[in-house]
């Protein structure tokens, strides 16, 4: 299932069920699995981009929301025991969660929402990103 929900999003083409937050999550988590960070990150972040410019929506693009979501799967990846998605997704049901989002603690809607959080990867002004916080929640 998961080369198939990969091989679609790589194309632009949505996979049978949609392609929801779940989806973007576990493509995320999948990159992050099979590859180092910065690789994982640059595939995500360009398939992302193919995928919303194939769905003629380029605008959805969010590179704090992107990149901030790696970060936070990449963390739960280094510290999972088990490496199936199933026992993932069971384990990290707040990286599931789109509304209320796992990002609403580390950055206010002022700054997620904001142009520059568009654009670019803009630090958390609620609580950093750093493995020590991440841990310390879970």
């Amino acid at each position: 299932m998961d080369d198939e929900l990969i091989r679609c999003f790589e194309a632009g083409d949505v996979p049978a069920g949609g392609f929801h937050h779940e989806q973007h999550v576990r493509v995320a988590w999948n990159y992050v699995s099979r590859y180092p960070l910065p690789e994982a990150l640059e595939r995500f972040r360009s398939g992302l981009k193919r995928f919303a410019l194939a769905r003629d929506k380029p605008g959805l693009y969010h590179e704090t929301i992107t990149v901030a979501y790696v970060l936070l799967i990449n963390e739960r990846v280094d510290r999972a025991a088990a490496r199936e998605w199933d026992l993932f997704a069971a384990q990290n049901l707040d990286l599931l969660q789109w509304k209320p989002s796992i990002l609403d603690r580390y950055y206010t809607p002022e700054r997620l929402w904001s142009d520059a959080a568009r654009e670019t990867f803009v630090e958390p002004d609620r609580e950093k990103l750093t493995a020590e916080s991440i841990s310390s929640r879970y």
